[in-house]
């Protein structure tokens, strides 16, 4: 079987979650099916790439996006028995292949357009387009993985049109070899954390999905002893960046101990800040699955995320981190039970560890790549 995987990011070109699960879910498939990778920027060795047409300029990002699909859908080999495709950027490239080639098109649905309109404010007039190109391909394609089963409800929810039947959860999955428990105090004092005090510790974009934000101001009542590390970066807009940057010049002036990466870090460098971690924070406020849940677990790291989405499926409240009921209409009240929760670990060091090993068991035993993998194969050869 001869697979093409049309995707944006695709490595060393990863800054989320949709691209960690493409690394792994392709590095795994290899060993199953022959797949050709096609990928937003420039060629890899292991994949092609693909850039907008220069003729556009400074047009809007999103169609600069689906500029970069029609050179995708060419570049794709006749030859392929199917294609499957990853997130809006790369979802009309693999609906165009279905139509082009006769070919059976997968999409894997790690967020949905409908529920992100904050998009309006990065995009403008271009999040028209990206949800005409999600919805385009979605009510096309001949299977929908969602990577979580509240993410199936809301593929269900936003595109009823869908056939049920069609929609089959997959879960994101985590490599436990390579996320595991890797101390480096060394590291930690290079980017200027104090190893001997306890922190919680952010990892993701700035995006108002990821509820940065909320965690911010949840922070101004943490436990004075414990310091904040944000590994955030790459910002939608230059308003949230600024708004982020007030919040934490703000937070810095009420209780110090904020230490903010604005970088994109190295997987070495992030999984050495998750073993170090006293509690790992997922404030989301829309999340199909969390992959960085997973990978805070699997380096033996309690939790402390929102009840969205389907992070439930993923840490086990009471047993491998603790869940915070996030309400949009009270992000007051949001903020007050997360800083709660955190507290109650950051002050219970013994408890904290305690639910960081049992995640990491539940990693191990739940959510390994191999099973993903195979469970994918399967249903590819039901479409052929």
């Amino acid at each position: 079987m001869r697979v093409a995987m049309l995707t944006n990011e695709y490595p060393p070109e990863i800054y989320g979650g949709a691209g960690v699960h493409v690394d792994f879910l392709v590095r795994e498939l290899r060993r199953l099916v022959e797949v050709d990778v096609h990928c937003f920027g420039a060629d890899r060795p292991d994949a092609a790439g693909y850039r907008p047409d220069d003729a556009l300029g400074a047009a809007n990002a999103a169609l600069r996006t689906l500029s970069t699909d029609l050179r995708m859908t060419a570049g794709v080999e006749p030859s392929v028995d199917l294609v499957h495709s990853h997130t809006w950027y790369a979802n009309l490239a693999g609906h165009l292949a279905k139509l082009l080639y006769d070919r059976p098109h997968v999409v894997t649905a790690h967020s949905l357009e409908p529920l992100r309109p904050w998009k309006a404010e990065q995009l403008g007039g271009g999040y028209a387009l990206s949800s005409w190109a999600e919805r385009t391909a979605y009510l096309a394609a001949d299977a929908v993985v969602a990577v979580s089963a509240g993410m199936r409800d809301d593929v269900l929810a936003s595109y009823p049109q869908i056939d049920p039947d069609r929609v089959q959860v997959i879960h994101n999955g985590i490599d436990t070899e390579l996320y595991q428990p890797r101390p480096d105090e060394a590291l930690l004092r290079r980017h200027g954390i104090d190893p001997d005090r306890p922190y919680v510790l952010y990892v993701g974009r700035i995006t108002r999905q990821k509820g940065l934000p909320h965690l911010l101001g949840a922070a101004v009542d943490l436990d004075p002893s414990a310091q904040l590390v944000l590994a955030a970066a790459a910002p939608d807009t230059d308003e949230i960046a600024a708004e982020v940057a007030t919040a934490v010049e703000e937070l810095d002036a009420h209780r110090g101990g904020t230490v903010w990466l604005d970088t994109m870090l190295s997987r070495a460098e992030v999984i050495t800040l998750l073993s170090h971690a006293t509690v790992f924070c997922c404030p989301s406020v829309y999340e199909p699955l969390g992959i960085v849940n997973l990978e805070a677990m699997a380096c033996e790291t309690a939790v402390v995320a929102s009840d969205v989405g389907g992070i439930p499926e993923v840490v086990d409240d009471g047993e491998t981190g603790l869940l915070v009921h996030y309400d949009a209409a009270d992000p007051d009240g949001f903020e007050a039970r997360l800083a709660i929760a955190l507290n109650t670990l950051l002050t219970d060091p013994d408890r904290a560890a305690a639910l960081g090993r049992a995640g990491r068991e539940r990693a191990v035993a739940e959510f390994g790549w191999d099973a993903i993998a195979a469970r994918t194969v399967e249903l590819y050869r039901s479409l052929l």
